[in-house]
């Protein structure tokens, strides 16, 4: 069965707005869900991450305040709201899952095994 796929990608000008969906069976109860980017030419970065059964949000400096990571328990599907869309924000976007292996007000996992295959957005000027 599909583990995590997302959708939602596209092309956007600058200062709009894109919705990413994630689902997948790795999107399970207490699992370390999130997302990740990768644009041409850089290595992988990572974006938002939360816990599936509910926490306070992470996320990374690049996108704090524009991006808003959320989820629909009963649909079992993991959702990235991005605003103020810039061009730097082009690139690939993966969602992942762990097992939750910090505890606290920041990160819920560093290795993630399980990836979606990734949907492409583009933001011109």
């Amino acid at each position: 069965q599909v583990q995590l796929v997302e959708s939602g990608g596209g092309s956007v000008q600058a200062g709009g707005s894109l919705t990413l969906t994630c689902v997948g069976t790795r999107y399970t109860y207490g699992n370390c869900m999130a997302w990740f980017r990768q644009a041409p030419g850089k290595e992988r970065e990572g974006v938002a991450q939360v816990i599936a059964s509910g926490s306070t949000p992470y996320y990374y400096d690049s996108v704090k305040g524009r991006f808003t990571i959320s989820q629909d328990n009963v649909q079992k599907t993991l959702y990235l709201h991005m605003n103020n869309l810039k061009p730097e924000d082009t690139g690939m976007y993966y969602c992942a899952a762990a097992r939750r292996q910090f505890f606290g007000g920041g990160m819920c996992a560093s290795d993630f095994t399980y990836w979606g295959p990734g949907t492409q957005v583009t933001v011109s000027s």
